[in-house]
């Protein structure tokens, strides 16, 4: 029977003079996986922020699907991304994102998926699934989230670190 547990690793909640990206450092090495959940809102009008890992914005790839109330796009990215909310979605609402990301020790590349949704009462809301490849073969150990186009994150967009154990135990008989 599998056993999965979830430990926050760290929390970081940006405050009243907002910030350009925020970072997780010294990620311990001890977990199966991570998990970044986001809640995140833009000072202007990107509606994603970037992740990177280990401080290295390249050698990324991937592929996403997003629906909005306008329509549907399909494509390729060299990033890994996140959605969030900015200033011309309904007031004080912020975004849902979440990245998991399988293997971060390995010596393999690192795979990771997006789930994340803008929150706005009007018609132009976005949805996203996305998935990433990042082509280095360095175990992570830092993870930054960048608000996009000369933007920053407002006070009290957050961002939860976590490291999930995946343990595979005998079944009782």
């Amino acid at each position: 029977m599998a056993t999965t547990t979830h430990s926050l690793i760290g929390k970081q909640t940006v405050g009243a003079n907002g910030a350009s990206s925020i970072t997780f450092s010294n990620i311990p090495q001890t977990y199966t996986d991570l998990k970044l959940v986001a809640s995140s809102r833009n000072s202007s009008t990107a509606t994603t922020f970037t992740v990177t890992f280990n401080g290295s914005g390249s050698s990324y790839s991937g592929i996403y699907y997003t629906g909005s109330g306008s329509g549907v796009y399909v494509g390729t990215m060299s990033v890994t991304y996140g959605r969030s909310n900015y200033d011309g979605t309904t007031s004080n609402t912020f975004s849902n994102t979440e990245i998991y990301i399988p293997s971060y020790t390995s010596s393999s590349y690192k795979s990771s998926s997006m789930d994340g949704m803008n929150e706005n009462n009007a018609t132009e809301a976005y949805s996203s699934l996305a998935a990433s490849l990042w082509s280095n073969t360095s175990a992570i150990t830092s993870l930054t989230c960048t608000a996009d186009s000369s933007n920053s994150f407002t006070q009290y967009s957050t961002f939860y670190l976590y490291g999930v154990s995946n343990k595979i135990g005998r079944a009782h008989v």
